[in-house]
């Protein structure tokens, strides 16, 4: 009975991740609709798929501040609010500036979501599942876009407002994101405490995990919410200085990586990149649904060879894959016709070995590589800099497609060969070893600072 609640309280909180990937590969599909619709040029159309990425990143900057002041489950009730709202918007959209500050509002609640989800299941979860629980926010972000892509490839047909009802889709799920919430969904137990409610945070672990989680997990929490308490506030200023700046820099670079070996630009664009070889509408929309069930499927691979083949292997190999994979696609795209099953095969390579390496592996590196003094600001700060890069990549792919895909993925496969030099020289193997094990190897002594 307890294990059931947990489940479904976990259940609740992913959906926030679920829609979150509804948002960012929902307009793949209607992309040139919307290009039609308002007369868009191809930097127009780039701005309006990018400028989701600008909320993401004012999102995630400013809900780990706001979480702690009014709770997580008031941000995550704030941004199912805005998930309906933003889609309502996106799909009545009656010009182009309407539809970019709509999807900017959209934006606001990814980037909530993807600081809130993660930060509210490591709190409500039992040390013994917090690992797995945590784990499910990747795969709902996935089935997400699956489901964008499967959304596109039904409502395609629909007619010339065909895209008004895509971009509607995550109205729908986030009015049942916050019936959820509302029905039956508990505050953190973390923050409860710290606010002085231990009472009521001692009920909600009873419901969860019982009295051995009251015994187990209540004096833990309680002890580092009282060191936090006492531990001296870090400055933005203060990460760049010294050693501590070489281990921000580290994280930093890791996380830019992600982003500028393009994966959000192949996941917007992948229709476009499918009939750009010859296929249909319809047949490209199709194959884009097999790019989300790879995607979904191989960080499940991901997440289960994390912790036995190391986060370096698995960097280095996704690397390779994707590398080779870039290059193919770069060849294909110089000549004059493609061979559209090679296109897709080479796709769904680069998905599958993403998808298995930088995909999850770069939030397990910058969670073990920054020191719990630094940890919070640090991890805020990278995934800024990961959202920035994102609006950079979606807002230029259309710009660089429009001349040729060959010099988007030419681009692409350079960022590639130099993330995989900088995972070999840069990034040590983290798996099994302590913080300071892990400082020793990249050259650092945050003590120091």
């Amino acid at each position: 009975m307890m294990n059931k609640y947990l489940y479904w309280v976990t259940f609740v909180a992913v959906n926030g991740g679920l829609i979150f990937g509804l948002n960012m590969a929902g307009i793949s599909g209607a992309n040139d609709m919307i290009k039609n619709e308002f007369s868009l040029t191809d930097s127009g159309l780039g701005t309006v798929a990018a400028l989701l990425t600008i909320g993401c990143l004012l999102g995630s900057l400013f809900t780990g501040n706001i979480a702690d002041r009014l709770g997580r489950k008031t941000v995550m009730i704030i941004t199912a609010i805005l998930y309906i709202l933003s889609a309502l918007g996106c799909a009545l959209a009656t010009s182009s500036s309407i539809l970019i500050f709509f999807r900017v509002l959209s934006g606001l609640a990814v980037g909530s979501t993807s600081v809130v989800g993660p930060m509210y299941i490591s709190e409500i979860s039992p040390a013994k599942k917090r690992g797995t629980l945590v784990s499910l926010n990747q795969f709902a972000i996935t089935i997400g876009i699956l489901l964008a892509y499967v959304f596109d490839f039904l409502l395609i047909n629909l007619g010339d407002d065909s895209w008004r009802y895509m971009l509607v889709i995550p109205a729908l799920f986030g009015f049942l994101y916050l019936v959820f919430l509302l029905i039956d969904f508990p505050e953190s137990p973390r923050w409860l405490i710290s606010k002085n409610k231990e009472e009521e945070a001692i009920k909600i672990l009873r419901k969860i995990g019982g009295d051995e989680m009251v015994k187990t997990d209540l004096p833990e929490m309680k002890q580092i919410i009282n060191s936090e308490k006492n531990r001296e506030k870090i400055s933005i200023g203060k990460l760049f200085k010294g050693n501590m700046g070489k281990v921000v820099l580290v994280g930093t670079l890791i996380a830019a990586f992600q982003q500028i070996t393009g994966i959000n630009a192949i996941i917007m664009y992948a229709p476009d990149i499918f009939q750009a070889a010859g296929s249909a509408q319809n047949d490209s929309l199709f194959q884009s649904m097999i790019v989300g069930l790879v995607n979904f499927l191989m960080t499940f691979i991901a997440l289960r060879l994390v912790d036995t083949k190391g986060r370096k292997t698995l960097l280095l190999w996704g690397a390779v894959g994707m590398a080779i994979s870039l290059g193919y696609l770069t060849y294909e795209f110089s000549k004059p016709i493609q061979n559209g099953f090679g296109v897709l095969i080479a796709l769904l390579i680069y998905i599958s070995f993403f998808a298995a390496s930088f995909a999850p592996v770069m939030w397990v590196i910058i969670s073990e590589i920054y020191p719990n003094k630094i940890k919070g600001i640090a991890m805020s700060f990278s995934t800024a800099i990961s959202w920035l890069c994102t609006f950079f990549t979606i807002q230029f792919a259309p710009i660089i497609k429009g001349i040729s895909f060959e010099y988007l993925f030419a681009i692409f496969e350079v960022f590639t060969i130099l993330a995989f030099i900088f995972v070999k020289i840069w990034i040590p193997e983290t798996k099994g070893k302590s913080l300071e094990q892990i400082e020793k190897e990249i050259g650092l002594d945050v003590s120091d600072n």
